[in-house]
Order: C-alpha cells, then sequence, then structure tokens
C-alpha cells in the first residue's frame, strides 16, 4: 500500500500533468492538489473522490483497524 498523497502524484506525473493543470481538470483549487500530495490533514472527502475519479478510483471509510490512516490499496502494484 502507498499513501493517497504519494498514489495521486505517481498517477498525476503518469498523466503528463503539472499540479495546477491537474487542478484546472479536476476542477478544483490547486491547495485541494498540493494539500493532498503533500498529506495535510482536514480534506473533504468529496473533493479527493472527485480527484480521485480523474483515474477510476475512490476512497472510502473501512472497518479494518489494521490497516494505517491515509493508505489505499493499489491493485496495480500489489
Amino acid at each position: 500500500m502507498k499513501s493517497l498523497g504519494n498514489f495521486l502524484k505517481e498517477k498525476r506525473k503518469q498523466a503528463g500533468l503539472t499540479q495546477l493543470a491537474f487542478a484546472e481538470r479536476a476542477g478544483v483549487a490547486l491547495t485541494v492538489i498540493r494539500k493532498i500530495e503533500q498529506g495535510k490533514g482536514n480534506l473533504q472527502l468529496e473533493k479527493v473522490n472527485h480527484v480521485l475519479s480523474m483515474f477510476g478510483h475512490t476512497l472510502a471509510p473501512i472497518a479494518n483497524k489494521d490497516i494505517e490512516k491515509n493508505q489505499i490499496n493499489d491493485d496495480e502494484n500489489s
């Protein structure tokens, strides 16, 4: 598993997008992209999912307490 920030940054770079270009395409403020990639807290799940939907992913709460906070399962690299 990798952090949400690292996952998003990797996908954005694979798409050849700067943070600004990605924010514009995703329809969110540049600060949203920066906060996600830097692992900042206090993010709105709706905005995170809007950004992740650009790559066909979403983030949802799970009941498993063994998974670290802010981690996503990247099945492509597992």
